[in-house]
């Protein structure tokens, strides 16, 4: 080969290695199903979006979703800081939080993908398995006579700002309620402890992560009463109706202010199989997935 053939092999070689470098993920490029992008997540549903983000991997495999599970304080600290802009949560912004992305003319879109509720759970040995919403607050206003200890799963976490909103008290009471780390130590608390009740999200018990299926056993979902004197229990029917008293809605928060990962996750999540997943989990999807039935003669 004379000098001139291998100058242009060369020339070819290194043409086709920089075509292969300069990938849209390479130069930082970022779509609906390819990239990298980090999204935020309330640790409380972590199993619920674990199973969404492991299926959405496995099928776009040039997308890179570094999924952050933090309880819902230390979410919307790097949220609204501008840390990362993509958050699972389980309700929408409020407005003081909104306000950040429209100071800076961020569109904010938000997809619902799910109802889930707010499980109040106590040991299979506890006799007592019904509750009232007066029941609940009264312990969180610490003013309830029974000796009972109320467990939630994190201090920041977004079942603790739920259940205070509903009992309107700015903090929690010093005697009989404790916010653990996570709710893995709320479900073993509950079930080393007869007289406690423990409050997590819905999904914990019916999808839970593979080292708790022996605790589960263990545990019972309280029923608790309606406004029409009736004892509800988290079904995915209750849930989806608003039977259960105690539910919320769960959203993706994407203000990255363009199409990216996070507009791909949201759709996905709003997906026939995204919402199949959410079926599984035990909760309710915003959308009941579609059924194919096959006739043959």
């Amino acid at each position: 080969m004379n000098s001139l053939s291998k100058a242009l092999a060369l020339l070819l070689l290194f043409f086709s290695i920089g075509c292969q470098q300069r990938t849209p993920e390479s130069q930082g490029e970022e779509n609906y199903t390819f990239g990298t992008a980090q999204i935020l997540a309330d640790e409380s549903l972590y199993t619920i979006i674990d199973d969404e983000h492991q299926i959405f991997s496995n099928q776009y495999k040039r997308a890179q979703i570094k999924m952050v599970y933090k309880p819902l304080k230390e979410v919307l600290d790097l949220f609204v800081n501008d840390s990362i802009a993509i958050a699972v949560l389980p309700r929408e912004l409020k407005a003081n939080e909104a306000q950040y992305f429209e100071d800076k003319k961020i569109k904010i879109r938000a997809t619902k993908f799910a109802t889930d509720g707010i499980a109040i759970i106590t040991g299979k040995s506890n006799i007592d398995s019904l509750i009232t919403l007066d029941e609940l607050k009264a312990i969180l206003s610490g003013k309830s006579n029974n000796n009972i200890d109320l467990v939630f799963d994190n201090p920041k976490s977004s079942t603790v700002e739920y259940l205070m909103e509903l009992a309107a008290i700015s903090k929690l009471p010093e005697n009989n309620v404790y916010a653990l780390k996570s709710s893995k130590e709320v479900i073993r608390y509950v079930k080393n402890n007869p007289n406690a009740i423990g409050v997590l999200s819905v999904s914990w018990l019916k999808r839970p992560t593979p080292d708790l299926v022996e605790d589960i056993e263990k545990i019972k979902f309280m029923a608790v009463k309606d406004k029409k004197g009736k004892y509800q229990l988290p079904t995915q029917s209750n849930l989806k109706t608003g039977s259960y008293p105690l539910i919320r809605d769960l959203y993706l928060i994407d203000c990255q202010g363009k199409a990216g990962l996070g507009t791909g996750f949201a759709a996905f999540l709003a997906s026939d199989i995204g919402q199949r997943i959410i079926l599984k989990a035990g909760i309710a999807p915003d959308s009941l997935p579609s059924r194919q039935i096959n006739v043959y003669n």
